[in-house]
């Protein structure tokens, strides 16, 4: 009896939570809805509506679109923690908040006349917004949408405002980012409770046009228009400053036209290495992060727009502006030489690794087109179609600092 009792009990306390399961995936069916989680989901923008395709890197497919997003033609994304919610930044000034799960969305504020991206905080409470007009930096409740603080990006006696760009979330409740007219570089610690206490540096070079942070969260760095070079702030020790690196890389040679500016964020660092995309030149710069010292530059097939590591470091792939925009390359950072070239299509405008590196989503915009691709061997693996599609954005980003 003593056996016989003890197996039922056992019995019992297995079958318990497999029946809640169950039940949950039955009521579940009932009310039309799928039971999943959000690790492998993404959107890809599409930049000439105002839509977003919901996406799933598991079967490489397809969910749902959601519109209503405003002007996405320089659209970015991050996801809130939980990496249910995506906020997205239209150039109109638009912030709305989609549910990827029930693909719809849930908020919107018209914050500003220009935005051109934004970043959530470590606690995932807060979503800050950067903009051209008016110039500064818009903070906003994640949960409601509330507006939470007003950072007017406001220089010089006369009290004229600059373009705020380059704005990444760090470590410690702190949003940096740069002011484009006035050569600067703010941090605003959100840390206690009130208005953001405000760090200002100045002098940090020409016309800062983009930012990003290293993935651990520690570098800050400007990439600069108006010269050659960087501006480099460590974040462990404000006091030293802004550090020049690469001053003059370019010197004595002419530059090619621009016909789009470089994105630094998701920039290519590997353990000791960063990959930089040369500013009018069709180079990429490899950079020793031990010593921000110049140690190669490689050749490449175009003016390079994205530079980017898949996630183990190994492969370093970039895209190109136009008229080479139909191009990507890859590059073998063992080897230091270039292992791939493909040619997906014209309008080759961003890539996005899954969050292991085994699949590279490429959006291909005038062939209306997303590609992924194997990483090992190359192989194009699947193809689906997509509005003039633009940036891919996966929601392990939502673990990722600066991302």
């Amino acid at each position: 009896m003593t056996t016989t009792n003890h197996l039922m009990h056992g019995v019992h306390r297995t079958a318990f939570p497999r029946l809640a399961v169950i039940a949950l995936a039955l009521l579940a069916g009932c009310a039309g809805v799928e039971l999943r989680g959000t690790g492998d989901l993404g959107v890809v923008v599409e930049r000439t509506t105002d839509s977003l395709l919901v996406v799933e890197t598991t079967g490489r497919t397809t969910l749902g679109e959601v519109d209503g997003l405003g002007d996405l033609s320089h659209a970015s994304v991050v996801y809130s923690r939980d990496a249910r919610y995506a906020y997205v930044f239209g150039r109109d000034g638009g912030l709305s908040k989609v549910d990827l799960l029930r693909r719809r969305r849930v908020g919107r504020v018209v914050q500003a006349g220009n935005s051109v991206g934004g970043a959530i905080s470590q606690d995932g409470r807060l979503v800050a917004v950067s903009n051209y007009e008016p110039g500064g930096v818009k903070v906003f409740d994640a949960e409601t949408l509330a507006l939470v603080a007003d950072i007017p990006a406001i220089h010089g006696a006369g009290g004229a405002r600059s373009k705020v760009v380059g704005l990444v979330d760090a470590p410690g409740q702190r949003f940096v980012f740069s002011l484009y007219d006035a050569g600067e570089i703010w941090i605003a610690d959100f840390t206690a409770a009130g208005p953001p206490a405000i760090r200002r540096f100045s002098g940090v070079g020409k016309l800062p046009y983009d930012a990003l942070i290293s993935p651990d969260g520690r570098y800050y760095i400007a990439g600069l228009f108006g010269e050659d070079g960087l501006a480099l702030l460590d974040l462990w020790h404000l006091d030293a400053g802004v550090q020049r690196i690469l001053a003059g890389y370019g010197r004595g040679e002419k530059p090619l036209p621009i016909y789009k500016m470089p994105h630094l964020e998701g920039w290519a660092m590997t353990e000791n290495l960063a990959f930089l995309p040369a500013v009018g030149r069709h180079e990429v710069l490899v950079v020793d992060r031990r010593t921000w010292q110049e140690v190669q530059r490689i050749p490449v097939h175009g003016q390079p727009v994205f530079v980017m590591a898949r996630p183990d470091g190994r492969q370093v792939w970039m895209n190109f502006a136009v008229p080479d925009n139909d191009t990507v390359q890859v590059l073998d950072v063992a080897a230091s030489q270039l292992a791939k070239t493909l040619t997906p299509g014209k309008g080759v405008l961003h890539m996005e690794f899954t969050p292991r590196g085994e699949q590279v989503w490429i959006s291909v915009r005038d062939a209306g087109r997303v590609d992924v691709y194997d990483t090992a061997t190359f192989e194009r693996l699947a193809s689906f179609a997509a509005k003039t599609p633009s940036g891919i954005f996966f929601t392990a980003r939502a673990h990722k600092i600066g991302l």
